[in-house]
């Protein structure tokens, strides 16, 4: 702003040129993009499941298999091995046939079913679990981790 004549403060209008003006919009488009990403990318970070178990309960974790084609390629059930979680808390993988959702597969094919168990739980616990599951199939061994947040109460 600038003084006119009579002393009074006036804005200036700015004459920007067709080409500065798609220029702005692009940027400020950029801008915002780049903004949602790394919200979205930081929420998709933060968001992890948890699971809560009371002693002596048990929670069917999910499904374990490994696929082709919608054909299992196992060549033995999968094994779980716990890295890093309480010590009262066990996990399992039950023989079973199971159903590829994820994969949209209309048949079920051998897998297992994968299950915690919290054991004799003597104070409430608030802690991370990461496993992973490993597999024996036709292409040799394969394994995958997987992590949890981890709520026990006695």
């Amino acid at each position: 702003m600038r003084p006119n004549d009579d002393g009074v403060a006036v804005k200036l209008a700015r004459s920007s040129s067709p080409r500065v003006v798609v220029a702005r919009r692009i940027a400020a488009t950029c801008l915002v993009t780049l903004v949602s990403l790394l919200l979205w990318f930081d929420a998709g970070a933060l968001a992890q499941e948890t699971i809560a178990l009371k002693s002596g309960e048990s929670v069917v974790i999910g499904p374990v298999f490994y696929v082709s084609h919608c054909k299992s390629i196992l060549t033995a059930t999968p094994e779980v091995e716990i890295l890093e979680g309480p010590p009262e808390l066990t996990l399992s993988i039950k023989d079973d046939m199971v159903l590829p959702r994820r994969f949209n597969c209309p048949a079920k094919v051998p897998g297992g079913i994968l299950t915690a168990t919290a054991g004799a739980v003597t104070a409430t616990t608030h802690t991370k679990l990461t496993y992973r599951v490993k597999y024996k199939t036709k292409d040799g061994d394969r394994q995958l981790a997987h992590v949890f947040n981890i709520e026990l109460f006695p």
